[in-house]
């Protein structure tokens, strides 16, 4: 039987901003119409004077908000069929390119310290398990006024990226409404006509439809306005979900049934089983064809581990050209090399090539004399690395779209970097890509990372003593950066161009271990916590993972935004988990092949 449960928020009073009049009757209305309605059993609902959960307070302040959200979803407690509701009803407001929720103690002077990140609610509902979360936000107010304009462009990126089910109130420069003869907002009155016996809009695509004249209507009619609400659903089969069983179609109920097969015949099995089961939950449980299709993945699935875990990887040998630069860049050596390597298939003609790379020892940070040393690169400290196989490039946007059937990129190119990837995004893809080949894909830790960077190499560059824009892709010239001039050179090398962008993987020379890019294009995530120090530090090339003073992760390896100072090997940065730029991506480790 599949787990419906929901989070409804609604909030007319506030401490530090104009109170509204029907948010919390829209969230009352909406707890009502999921416990009837759609099932749930499981509802958590928080306004103005909701009574207490099991003891604690549900007024929707800060803390008993983010006391949920961290709690709840530490760890996975749904699964597949399963579905996730969450409902906000109140101010919302767009602070340094972010969106926030605003909790009713929420101060618009402190956004950052009194508002809750639409980027961490998402990242919290996903950890649910269920593969069908709905996040609907009407949000989209601001001072003053039931509105806020510019919430929405951030936010639907993150959900994409995310796979949630987004359903938005207005579009980003809009405003939300609320109407007095409706005793509601004008959004969810609609949301609910849709959703109940007016609309049955069984799926996300009908209510699409349904939500896109309804709303518009509604608002011209009692305040002469324009408002657009709009749904994020990705990948397509998302639209095409039936939110509520009982007014599913049979049509609607064999659209699904093909995006079965269709995942089945692509042998993911998982998203098949997950849109099997909601065959069944739409049929009542009836439905002979989705029982018989969920007993034959089950099969599929044991010969297909079987195939997997019997099947011998066959190393490949590749040749590959080192070249070594003197203190001025000038190139003076040239090593014809080889390297052992294996490929992954990820389907539709897409591969990853993971190259072996040999365990050994070697120092790990920089020495004191080094130019441009960050006091956090030392104390310099020797380390044993096992042997592992580590992704021959960066992963690419082909490749990232084959495992997440989504593309964040804003630099577009199948064979550039996959960016605008954050720590916990890069986590999620190595756990599909494990249950799609059965070997464990992880982030390396920052000691595996360079000590591969490396290849051998004591310099402050697997090149030499400095770099060149034709040995990597960084910013060669001069940067004026807040009033402070940063070289486009190190050392006594020459400056060189800036691309201002990335480029195709596997453009400039490898370092000796037959790896393309570990200077510049994009920085790369690593599994570690940045720590600011190397005191205490694992010798053993395993990730630090223990506690910090932050909860920020470790990148390394400079981008093309950034100074050659930045691409040293041991150079290193640090960002939240959540954390996402365009000059931000990731490469993979296996241990075995």
């Amino acid at each position: 039987m599949a787990k419906n449960w929901a989070i409804t928020i609604g909030v007319n009073q506030y401490e530090y901003l104009q109170p509204l009049n029907y948010a919390k009757r829209d969230a009352q209305l909406m707890q009502e119409f999921l416990r009837q309605e759609a099932g749930c059993e499981r509802i958590f609902f928080f306004s103005d004077d909701s009574p207490d959960i099991n003891g604690k307070s549900t007024r929707p302040n800060r803390t008993n908000l983010l006391r949920l959200l961290r709690q709840l979803f530490e760890t996975p407690f749904m699964g597949a069929g399963d579905n996730l509701w969450f409902f906000f009803s109140g101010h919302g407001i767009r602070h340094t390119d972010r969106d926030y929720l605003m909790p009713c103690d929420g101060d618009p002077e402190d956004i950052e310290n009194t508002a809750i990140s639409i980027n961490f609610v998402t990242e919290r509902l996903r950890r649910c398990g269920a593969d069908n979360v709905v996040m609907i936000l009407d949000a989209c107010r601001s001072l003053g006024t039931r509105a806020g304009e510019g919430i929405g462009r951030q936010t639907a990126e993150q959900a994409r990226q995310q796979g949630v089910i987004s359903i938005f109130s207005c579009s980003p420069q809009e405003y939300s409404y609320e109407i007095q003869a409706l005793q509601q907002g004008a959004f969810t009155y609609a949301l609910l006509e849709g959703l109940g016996i007016q609309g049955k809009c069984a799926t996300v695509e009908r209510l699409n439809q349904y939500l896109s004249f309804r709303v518009p209507e509604l608002v011209r009619q009692h305040q002469n306005k324009r408002q657009t609400p709009y749904i994020i659903a990705e990948p397509v089969n998302k639209s095409h979900l039936i939110l509520v069983p009982r007014y599913a179609t049979l049509a609607e109920i064999a659209t699904l049934k093909n995006d079965a097969y269709r995942a089945q015949f692509k042998k993911d099995f998982d998203l098949a089983k997950q849109l099997w089961i909601r065959v069944l939950a739409a049929a009542s449980g009836s439905d002979m064809e989705a029982i018989e299709a969920l007993e034959e993945i089950t099969r599929l699935r044991i010969i297909e581990q079987e195939r997997r875990l019997q099947q011998k990887r066959t190393l490949q040998t590749f040749q590959f050209e080192t070249v070594t630069v003197d203190a001025r860049g000038n190139i003076t050596n040239r090593r014809n090399c080889e390297a052992k390597y294996f490929v992954e298939d990820l389907g539709n003609g897409v591969t990853l090539e993971m190259v072996q790379i040999p365990g050994g020892k070697f120092l790990m940070g920089s020495p004191a004399g080094e130019a441009g040393r960050y006091d956090d690169e030392g104390p310099q400290h020797q380390v044993t690395a096992p042997s592992f196989f580590m992704g021959k490039y960066v992963v690419t946007q082909a490749q990232y779209q084959a495992i997440m059937d989504n593309n964040p990129s804003y630099f577009k190119g199948e064979k550039r970097p996959v960016e605008q990837v954050s720590w916990n995004d890069t986590v999620e893809f190595c756990k599909r890509l494990s249950e799609k080949t059965g070997r464990t894909y992880r982030l390396p830790s920052e000691a595996e990372w360079e000590y591969a960077a490396r290849a051998g190499t004591t310099t402050p560059f697997y090149f030499g003593e400095t770099i060149t824009t034709d040995l990597a892709n960084y910013r060669g010239t001069d940067w004026n950066y807040k009033g402070r001039l940063y070289p486009g050179n190190y050392g006594q090398g020459p400056k060189g161009e800036h691309r201002e962008q990335t480029t195709d993987v596997g453009n400039f020379p490898p370092n000796s271990f037959g790896l393309y890019d570990m200077c510049g294009n994009v920085w790369e995530w690593c599994l570690d916590k940045y720590h600011n120090n190397y005191e205490q530090a694992p010798t053993d090339g395993s990730a630090w993972l223990n506690e910090s003073d932050n909860n920020s992760h470790l990148l390394r390896g400079g981008s093309w935004l950034l100074i050659p100072r930045n691409c040293r090997c041991a150079n290193r940065n640090w960002y939240n988990p959540d954390y996402r730029n365009d000059d931000v991506g990731f490469r993979l480790v296996v241990l075995v092949a």
